[in-house]
């Protein structure tokens, strides 16, 4: 038993760059959490639902993490920080991070109490703060789930997902965070990767169309000029006088 805590501690220390020594870890609100709930759990499997909840609420009333007795947990799961909400029928694999504030939800309770209404997450999987996974899908293996994401679909494998509803950034979860490939990376998503290229089209549009309109003023500034300094328009310039007056007052 002592082994396997020690194991749990680094496998924390190993994800989180916070802590100076492993005591520290053992202060965690996430630490606190899990660990009752390996007490919890077996309680409610033995159908003694009322300890397991009296369990589970003394947990969730020191740590602000409320995991539903019923949830299955792996090995290392690392709760970082509090007010995370994991429900009854999830199922949580090996080596598994979240972050604070994230809900593991279900989206249909007529189900019922034998019903999977929870998602599941598989082995190595990153939760970023303020992520809400609901239903019964399942995040893949090494996916990561971008902070305040809403994910309501299967995360395949190795993928990184963001935005409200989720989408896929096409970047590879192995993606290095600077201390070689395939590390742990913290927070769930890298800080430029995902959006990078989609910034850099968009802010390339805007900087187009930017040019497309001051281009127009200008036009429409000589339009302007040659009708007040000879009285009448230009020959040809009617019609794009009038379409250029129409568009600027439309703007």
């Amino acid at each position: 038993m002592f082994n396997r805590l020690i194991a749990y501690i680094d496998s924390v220390v190993a994800r989180d760059p916070a802590p100076r020594s492993r005591w520290e870890v053992l202060l965690y609100p996430g630490f606190w959490a899990v660990s009752r709930h390996r007490v919890a759990h077996p309680l409610f499997r033995a159908r003694l639902f009322f300890l397991a909840r009296v369990v589970n609420h003394f947990a969730r009333f020191l740590t602000a993490i409320d995991i539903h007795p019923g949830a299955t947990i792996g090995r290392h799961l690392f709760i970082d920080h509090g007010f995370t909400v994991i429900g009854e029928t999830a199922e949580i694999g090996d080596t598994v991070t979240i972050y604070q504030c994230v809900t593991l939800g279900g989206t249909n309770p007529a189900n019922g109490v034998g019903g999977k209404r929870h998602p599941t997450l598989l082995d190595g999987a990153i939760i970023g703060s303020g992520a809400q996974i609901l239903g019964p899908i399942t995040v893949g293996r090494k996916a990561r789930v971008g902070a305040n994401a809403v994910v309501t679909e299967d995360v395949p494998d190795g993928v990184t997902m963001v935005g409200v509803k989720a989408h896929s950034t096409q970047v590879a979860a192995q993606a290095g965070n600077g201390r070689g490939a395939g590390d742990f990376l913290p927070y769930g998503t890298p800080c430029k990767d995902p959006c990078a290229d989609e910034v850099e089209l968009a802010t390339q549009r805007i900087e187009a169309l930017e040019a497309e309109v001051a281009s127009l003023r200008d036009a429409v500034a000589l339009l302007v000029s040659a009708r007040d300094a000879t009285g009448a328009q230009p020959d040809g310039a009617a019609a794009p006088l009038a379409a250029a007056q129409s568009a600027q007052s439309r703007g």
